[in-house]
């Protein structure tokens, strides 16, 4: 007779995703970790809402911190290959800059779930999230070359970038009281972040319209 199978991918049913065990588990731990809290979510009641065996998840994530890193990267990664894209691009600096935010926004109010949220836990001070904020501050980067870029007094570009990546963030704030974030709002943040860098009206309307061919094409 043929041994027992253990360690099935799946306790019962297709993947709720359709996207795999992987897809199941982050998808799980962001609703958890969103609603009920990071410390109180087990990686039991994550499996269980994954619709997995425990010892099933752990082929893919050790340990609960591996876990909340994927989410984390998977709301930074996305932005550093669109940075990276318009790093290239030859149009003026302030039409990138407005379509960074505008891809940074859009991707932090994706999904039912508030992930950038995680970003406040005091857990990502630690060791184990350094990763995460390696990527962060490459992002940081391209936002600090570009406001650079404007043509903004050096001794105004550290502060000034702080504010555009405030502007762009006060998303996840904005989702915790239950603001829906639509393409509209990401424009208008967007455009904000072009009023910090003291821009008049007309070089903010050419960036705008500049800044959407930018997006068309890069999408």
């Amino acid at each position: 007779m043929a041994p027992a199978r253990t360690g099935r991918p799946r306790a019962a049913g297709p993947s709720p995703t359709g996207q795999g065990t992987r897809a199941d588990v982050l998808t799980a731990a962001a609703a958890l970790f969103c609603t009920r809290g990071y410390t109180s979510s087990s990686t039991h009641a994550i499996a269980e809402a994954a619709g997995i065996r425990q010892a099933s998840m752990y082929h893919h994530f050790e340990r609960k911190h591996d876990i909340l890193l994927a989410l984390l990267l998977d709301t930074v990664q996305p932005s550093l290959e669109v940075a990276a894209r318009l790093l290239a691009e030859g149009d003026d600096p302030a039409a990138r800059l407005w379509a960074l935010c505008v891809a940074d926004v859009r991707l932090l109010s994706a999904g039912p779930h508030n992930v950038g949220a995680l970003y406040l836990l005091p857990e990502v001070s630690e060791d184990a999230f350094r990763p995460f904020r390696e990527r962060r501050s490459e992002l940081e980067t391209t936002y600090k070359t570009l406001v650079a870029a404007s043509g903004l007094p050096a001794d105004r570009v550290d502060v000034t970038t702080s504010l555009v990546l405030g502007l762009v963030e006060s998303v996840i704030l904005q989702r915790k009281r239950g603001v829906v974030i639509t393409d509209r709002t990401a424009e208008a943040i967007a455009s904000a972040a072009l009023r910090v860098l003291d821009l008049d009206a007309a070089v903010i309307s050419r960036a705008v319209d500049l800044g959407k061919g930018v997006l068309d094409r890069i999408a």
